[in-house]
């Protein structure tokens, strides 16, 4: 009787451990990821970005539909290549930072394209006060030590109610984003 409690102790103890492996939660390296955006018009584009934002990701090696990814991003970090122009983006013609200091993504479902290496990472855009859904594609790079998730992806401005140059300024916007996590 005491040999059949130590084994099923020792297997509990064992299945315990596979299932706590299958879902890992890396950890955010900031000095290596970035998001940029480039808006155009007719005759030129900008670019911009963001210099502080954290993301929180969730891996379930297993079954990645299990994954998640959240980012909060710090609207008031926000940069152009150009002084007078990162202003006039902060104010309410644009991203309104006084009003709204952060824009949040949090995924709902993962979508794992095993025969590509892609993902597609679904979710909620909140900015502005508007949660709309979103579709990221990425195709994610995992080693030992890092996971990388790279996005090239446009959204549609005035779905948040950018509607400030509409004819003049380009409604979609290309965001890039690379976000890095220490395993």
């Amino acid at each position: 009787m005491m040999m059949q409690r130590v084994a099923l102790m020792l297997t509990l103890v064992c299945v315990s451990s596979v299932v706590a492996s299958a879902e890992e939660k890396p950890t955010f390296d900031s000095e290596r990821s970035k998001i940029t955006f480039i808006g155009a018009k007719p005759d030129g584009k900008h670019e911009g970005g963001f210099k502080k934002f954290t993301a929180e990701a969730t891996l379930n090696l297993e079954d990645p539909s299990k994954g998640s990814l959240k980012i909060e991003i710090d609207a008031t970090s926000l940069w152009s290549d150009a002084d007078k122009l990162t202003n006039h983006l902060k104010n309410p013609d644009f991203f309104d930072v006084r009003k709204h200091p952060k824009i949040t993504f949090e995924s709902t479902k993962i979508e794992h394209d095993a025969s590509q290496d892609k993902v597609n990472i679904v979710g909620h855009l909140t900015m502005l006060g508007k949660k709309v859904e979103v579709t990221i594609p990425s195709m994610p790079k995992l080693t030992e030590d890092m996971l990388v998730l790279a996005a090239n992806f446009d959204i549609d401005r005035t779905k948040w109610g950018m509607t400030y140059g509409k004819g003049k300024i380009n409604d979609e916007v290309a965001i890039r984003a690379l976000l890095v996590f220490k395993r």
